[in-house]
């Protein structure tokens, strides 16, 4: 696939070092050999080091020079304790609790994130998002400027004509399941921003609901329809328009009868659903209909790059979301 060998060949030239705290899951294991022989990231696992190597050979992956950290027996944990109790201790934080709790793997990994040994990590394969988000937002928190963590699909439609050349970003898929008009907002904003600089397209964002530009009357809509505005006053240099349905976002035709005049309707290639609902509903029938490759959930917004993945993934899935988090932390984004 073209975007993702582009993925690939961007990883590979300014390689970035990602942490994978589920170290002693079997598809993880496997993935790191790929990514390791291709050059994709340099790659840090975190478990019990003895599991962590009879589970590799157990299933024929190769792990050798792979660095792996263990949190119970890692010289690295008192200190991780002493900076999680100071980033939490207005929250009530304890030094017995801090130190019980950087063990965990996730909150391991992602103090590995914010004090700078790695560019990044990946997780999820077994744990929830919300087991991800959790840590990310006590640790490493959100990019300055930006509101809310949210996730973004990269769907790849085969022989379409919609987005770029089939190529379309979808937000939020995974994360917010109820966003208010400010959140939904600065969703639009932040997804716009990685389709310029991680997809390389001019975004043109459609904010999608069951009305098109006052069709229909209803509080969902009214929020769609605010948010739009708030995302226009912020950045007038982005094209972002709506409120719009799915036809009018990307069907030119439906476009010049029902938005006449917009920039983005029927050309759209950034689409931003309303509520999690729609945005999951709507990735996971255009994978399953239309034979989609769906790369992600990948998350923007944080201060550096953590990335989540659906617990159904596969060793590939888990290469992949390694390389665009490899490119995300070159970029910054």
């Amino acid at each position: 696939m073209e975007f993702l060998q582009k993925i690939w060949q961007m990883a590979q030239q300014d390689k970035k070092r990602i942490v994978l705290p589920e170290g002693e899951e079997e598809r993880t294991l496997l993935a790191c050999e790929t990514i390791v022989k291709n050059g994709l990231a340099e790659l840090v696992l975190v478990g019990n080091i003895g599991k962590i190597k009879s589970k590799a050979k157990e299933i024929g992956a190769n792990i050798e020079g792979i660095a792996i950290e263990d949190p119970e027996n890692s010289e690295r944990t008192s200190l991780f304790a002493q900076e999680f109790y100071e980033l939490r201790k207005s929250k009530g934080m304890t030094m017995e609790k801090a130190e019980k709790i950087v063990r965990d793997p996730l909150y391991y990994g992602t103090m590995l994130v914010k004090l700078g040994y790695v560019d990044g990590m990946v997780s999820g394969a077994v744990h929830t998002t919300g087991d991800l988000l959790r840590p990310g937002l006590q640790i490493v928190k959100t990019a300055p400027g930006v509101s809310v963590v949210s996730s973004f699909f990269i769907m790849v439609v085969p022989d379409c004509k919609y987005g770029e050349e089939g190529m379309l970003v979808f937000s939020d898929c995974a994360v917010n399941p109820n966003p208010n008009a400010e959140q939904l907002a600065s969703i639009a904003i932040a997804t716009a921003e990685t389709a310029k600089n991680l997809c390389g397209i001019d975004p043109k964002v459609a904010m999608l609901s069951f009305s098109t530009m006052g069709s229909a009357d209803h509080e969902l809509v009214e929020k769609v329809r605010k948010a739009t505005e708030i995302a226009k006053e912020r950045r007038p240099d982005l094209l972002i328009d709506g409120e719009m349905q799915l036809d009018a976002a990307i069907v030119k035709k439906v476009a010049d009868q029902k938005a006449p005049g917009s920039k983005v309707a029927g050309n759209a290639n950034v689409l931003i659903f309303p509520d999690l609902q729609a945005g999951n509903i709507g990735y996971k029938l255009v994978q399953r209909f239309a034979k989609a490759e769906a790369i992600g959930p990948i998350c923007q917004g944080f201060a550096r790059p953590i990335n989540d993945l659906s617990r159904g993934c596969s060793a590939e899935d888990i290469v992949n979301v390694v390389a665009v988090t490899a490119v995300q932390a070159q970029k910054n984004i």
